[in-house]
């Protein structure tokens, strides 16, 4: 960590070229004594990706930034604030501190808290920006956490760790043996520091790999903003031993959705299926990922248009964690049918269907955009079929 970044004449630089061009400010360099311009460079390339994702970081004075790697691979705010609204008490540690945003959040809803790091550069610069953000309930740990915690005889409320895939690791089915650190293995551990822990990983976990990897699994938040999901939470309690619960979350603007059943009811549920009545409901990225697709159709009372479309209707509307649009018209999926209705222009979706978004653009001379939304699906009798639809939100 160089302490020389957070001279003055250097932050007014930093900040006034946030919009510059990275080539060119390369090429012409700076003159600052004690500090390479490479260093400069990474400050105002991090500083710009927190903007949107770190808004409280960026609008601090004399935030230091660590590379932008640790900027990619930190929870943002929204999450980070939605996690930390989930727990409460007197004390946490996190085993996986990196930059730190967790923490923070973490740090007001408890008393005390440790922020657990391996790398000492990192570690100094998630100390100094917590005196900058007047985070004084935050303990920095310059250690491995896994380690530390388990040569402690102290106990804390919660445990928190953040593994990461090992670099080494390919596919996208992989398992929490395969992360850094590997929780499985020093789960008994933790356990004896706490009843509570809460593990983040990647969205690319599958639940039934996780659960049968951990024990003690109470909850699984499935946690998505604007409709990509962002992380898995997983909530275990010692010696817990009831059903386990799914809760989806798509964290929206206007407003956030929020679907939730439990697991161990999920075989036991069956879809209602129909053909396209008045509404068309396609489910959230979150809910997709809970793999909710039968308990959806149950709890609101919808009708699944086919086994495997995912997309479903109704005469009445409902609020739905999902979009929700007007049908207008269904029709058989052929070129004469679709000429009658003089759409060129449209948002075209794909569902149980044999021909990509792209291939039906091609074959049907259709551009994108506008605000026409066509559904190309299968029904509830096998037909290929094209749902017309207005969106409503």
């Amino acid at each position: 960590m160089n302490i020389s970044i957070l001279n003055t004449d250097v932050q007014k630089f930093i900040n006034n070229n946030l919009l510059s061009n990275i080539p060119t400010l390369l090429l012409k360099g700076t003159s600052f004594y004690n500090i390479e311009t490479k260093e400069v460079i990474e400050q105002i390339e991090a500083k710009k990706r927190c903007k949107i994702k770190l808004p409280t970081w960026f609008n601090c004075e004399n935030i230091y930034y660590p590379n932008k790697l640790n900027i990619e691979q930190t929870s943002s705010e929204i999450t980070a604030k939605y996690k930390s609204e989930l727990i409460k008490g007197h004390s946490i540690i996190d085993l996986t501190g990196g930059f730190g945003v967790d923490c923070f959040y973490f740090s007001k809803r408890f008393k005390t808290v440790e922020h657990c790091e391996i790398n000492k550069t990192l570690s100094s610069i998630v100390g100094h920006n917590y005196n900058q953000l007047d985070a004084q309930n935050i303990k920095t740990i310059q250690t491995d956490g896994i380690h530390h915690v388990s040569t402690l005889k102290k106990t804390y409320d919660w445990i928190y760790i953040d593994p990461s895939r090992r670099h080494n690791t390919k596919g996208k089915v992989f398992f929490l043996k395969d992360c850094l650190p590997d929780i499985p293995k020093h789960l008994d551990i933790l356990f004896e520091h706490s009843k509570n822990i809460m593990i983040k990983t990647s969205p690319l976990l599958d639940l039934s790999v996780g659960i049968s990897e951990l024990k003690y699994v109470k909850s699984i938040h499935i946690v998505a903003i604007n409709n990509e999901v962002k992380e898995l939470l997983w909530i275990l309690e010692a010696n817990f031993n009831k059903p386990i619960s799914i809760e989806t979350i798509n964290i929206k603007k206007e407003a956030n959705q929020l679907f939730k059943f439990y697991l161990e009811y999920k075989k036991q549920t069956e879809s209602k299926y129909s053909l396209p009545l008045t509404y068309l409901y396609e489910p959230n990225a979150a809910v997709l990922k809970a793999g909710a697709f039968n308990q959806i159709s149950e709890q609101l009372g919808i009708y699944k248009l086919h086994k495997h479309s995912h997309l479903y209707t109704s005469n009445k509307r409902i609020d739905f964690p999902g979009r929700v649009f007007k049908i207008n018209k269904v029709i058989s999926y052929n070129r004469k049918e679709l000429k009658k209705s003089s759409i060129t222009k449209a948002n075209i979706t794909t569902r149980n269907f044999p021909e990509t978004v792209q291939q039906i653009r091609k074959k049907l001379k259709i551009s994108d955009g506008g605000d026409s939304y066509l559904f190309f699906t299968t029904d509830i009798d096998d037909n290929k079929i094209i749902v017309l639809t207005s969106k409503i939100y």
